[in-house]
């Protein structure tokens, strides 16, 4: 029986992440992987995947709507062939996952294949794809296996016409209306997806907007991009019934009215959520605890009530990000190291890759407001920019909050182009506690999106120069 000072159970970002830096402390780790590629959800299912078909298909749009503008002419007509870019994006996802492969050799993780669950809590069975056992030892073990798109208990999802994010990375066809249930980051990616390819898009949110969980002003701003590129968005909507009749869906909802609502496509694609992702674990083996989330029960150092036995990601409390991940299986692997790290939980940004991105770090408004904070807030349109302007990228804004008193940056909300890279400059000056006068004064190179970020903290006071 092999032998482990650390044992990863799943390679997404926090596990692949978890086992270099276990490699790195000089730890002899090994990683176990159910299926045959490594990366996980993220870089098989999720994030790649989907940034690959979200970058076609904006090159589509761009081609199709933009390119005269800028005096390019294409002879003839321009067309997609769905088949060459779902091939595209699948060799991104090759590339990447076998990147992964190097990263475990050049560290010399010992990665096996396979269904790991707890035989006890110092061993793990791995049950191969072809029926073998292999047993390891491990003093720790760092539980990574991530989640699984949620679904609405009346919904049968059939992988065909009803189906889920997974399913929807890989269509041999563009939808005539594809109807999405759920208005958060995943619906509005893939739907941007195929709005720009083509397909109506309906959006059903049972909340009153979409990307609920972010500032309330992004929401609206992203709302009125989307309806302006004729996406149609239904909040406040309860779906009750999903049924297919041959290649029609059928969705009924009630309003906020209480009134029913049918809305029918061709494909509809469920996204409600994700949960975390414990089966086959064997848990209870190792006497590991789980709330009534189905999520692994966690202290501060990211232990479970099993103290060799830790947790990270999406199977645990918090946020659903991959950087999250990253951050908490480094966070794990130095405590097993006997080291003391810690992880700002308020300063991981999220982000929502539609065009214009969406981005957001620290607090919103809604939550300011709910705790009794005092602020102030400054904003800043990206139709004032003069790069924005130079790209035809000027739909958004920036929006930056700050304590009445101390002026320390609360939070930093963004729609715009390059949000999602621009979001790390709020990020470093949080992580500092910087106040809005100490970006404010930061020369921001001209002319650069990040102008926007010095234009919307010097709105704090005021004294924007540009709007």
């Amino acid at each position: 029986m092999k032998s482990f000072d650390v044992t990863v159970v799943g390679s997404g970002p926090g596990g692949y992440v978890a086992a270099i830096r276990c490699a790195q402390l000089g730890l002899k780790t090994a990683l176990v992987e159910k299926y045959s590629t490594l990366g996980g959800t993220c870089l098989n299912v999720g994030c790649i995947p989907s940034k690959a078909l979200l970058d076609s298909s904006h090159h589509y749009e761009d081609a199709v709507k933009h390119f005269e503008t800028h005096g390019i002419e294409i002879p003839g007509e321009v067309k997609v062939n769905l088949e060459k870019m779902i091939a595209r994006k699948d060799a991104v996802v090759s590339q990447t996952t076998g990147g992964i492969d190097f990263l475990m050799k050049k560290n010399k993780i010992e990665v096996f294949h396979g269904l790991g669950s707890f035989k006890d809590a110092e061993h793990i069975k791995v049950t191969k794809e072809d029926g073998t056992l292999e047993e390891i030892s491990s003093k720790n073990t760092i539980i990574a296996t991530g989640s699984k798109p949620s679904n609405l208990p009346f919904i049968t999802i059939d992988k065909e016409r009803i189906i889920t994010s997974t399913e929807a990375l890989k269509l041999k066809e563009i939808p005539k209306h594809l109807i999405v249930i759920g208005g958060g980051v995943i619906g509005l990616e893939l739907g941007q997806v195929y709005k720009r390819l083509g397909a109506e898009v309906t959006v059903v949110e049972y909340m009153d907007r979409i990307i609920p969980t972010m500032d309330a002003s992004l929401s609206k701003e992203l709302t009125k991009v989307l309806k302006k590129s004729k996406f149609k968005i239904k909040a406040s909507h309860k779906v009750k019934s999903v049924s297919r009749k041959g290649d029609e869906i059928s969705v009924l909802a009630d309003d906020k009215k209480g009134n029913e609502v049918e809305i029918k496509g061709d494909y509809c694609l469920v996204s409600v959520g994700r949960r975390p992702f414990t089966e086959g674990l064997d848990l209870e083996a190792a006497g590991v605890k789980i709330n009534d989330r189905g999520q692994v029960e966690v202290n501060d150092h990211l232990q479970t009530n099993v103290k060799n036995i830790y947790a990270i990601g999406d199977v645990v409390r918090g946020a659903m990000l991959a950087h999250k991940a990253e951050e908490e299986g480094t966070m794990a692997a130095e405590i097993i190291a006997g080291q003391k790290p810690h992880i700002d939980y308020n300063l991981i940004p999220g982000v929502v890759y539609t065009w214009p991105e969406v981005a957001s770090v620290g607090q919103t408004e809604e939550q300011l407001k709910e705790s009794g904070v005092k602020y102030k807030t400054g904003s800043f349109p990206m139709r004032a920019l003069g790069r924005a302007r130079a790209s035809m990228d000027i739909d958004g804004l920036i929006k930056v909050l700050a304590d009445e008193k101390t002026d320390e940056i609360l939070g930093v909300h963004m729609v715009g182009a390059r949000a999602a890279d621009m979001i790390a400059e709020a990020v470093v000056a949080m992580e500092f506690r910087a106040s809005s006068e100490d970006v404010a004064r930061m020369s921001h190179a001209h002319p650069t999106f990040t102008e926007a970020i010095k234009e919307a903290c010097l709105a704090v006071e005021n004294r924007a120069l540009h709007s």
